[in-house]
């Protein structure tokens, strides 16, 4: 009789925090950052900005990950002040596996908000400041309200993204079981071991994940519609 193959569900805890962790970070960071650019008046800081926030999407995830590693390595200037300062080591922990999703997610997370804010009628905004309300609370109470559908929507996604995150994870975070060890990393761990079992196992458990996420982005988007010819 086949002995049954033993499966350490520690990367998917582990993913899970981690992309719970992400989206935390990005959503918001992702959010005021397209404001931010939306709001810029030179049409030239827009395209540069953009490029920049932009860029983690096209880059390779290890090449974004050498970068990361370069910046926040132990023996690296920021990697060092963390450790001396705050007593926070960055590089191969549970911190990088998150930093390193959320440099990669973050670009998702923000051309979405940024195309949600951009599709939002002008004329709200310039009624409310008719109206003297501030810039900022016509952001809070005009523009992300009606912005919400499609920056949710990118939520959902960078939530994915961040879950899916492999490159960059292991060129940061590296690949240390129970520690750093995500559901990418366990499956590519898996395979190198020849246990096919358990890579199938993990793979499997992303693929239900990311589906749902999908079911869940989809059934959003028909409630939203739904809602809005029924206000017409």
């Amino acid at each position: 009789m086949a002995e049954s193959t033993a499966i350490d569900f520690s990367p998917l805890w582990i993913s899970l925090e981690t992309a719970s962790a992400t989206i935390a970070i990005v959503f918001i960071l992702g959010v005021v950052a397209a404001w931010w650019v939306e709001r810029l008046p030179s049409e030239s800081a827009k395209i540069f900005i953009d490029g920049v926030f932009t860029l983690p999407m096209v880059l390779p995830p290890t090449v974004a990950g050498f970068f990361l590693l370069i910046i926040f390595g132990n023996n690296r200037l920021v990697g060092r002040f963390f450790i001396d300062n705050l007593g926070l080591q960055i590089a191969f922990s549970w911190l990088a596996t998150v930093l390193a999703a959320a440099v990669i997610a973050f670009p998702l997370m923000y051309r979405s908000a940024r195309g949600a804010l951009a599709q939002v009628d002008k004329g709200i905004m310039e009624a409310g400041r008719s109206l003297g309300m501030t810039e900022w609370r016509i952001f809070w109470r005009l523009h992300l309200p009606n912005a919400l559908p499609g920056i949710i929507a990118g939520g959902l996604l960078a939530f994915a993204r961040g879950l899916g995150e492999f490159g960059a994870t292991a060129m940061l975070a590296g690949n240390i079981a129970g520690k750093t060890r995500t559901l990418p990393l366990a499956v590519y761990s898996a395979v190198a071991a020849g246990d096919f079992d358990a890579a199938g196992i993990y793979v499997a458990i992303i693929l239900v994940i990311c589906f749902a996420v999908v079911i869940g982005l989809n059934y959003y988007q028909y409630k939203v519609k739904q809602q809005q010819e029924g206000s017409r």
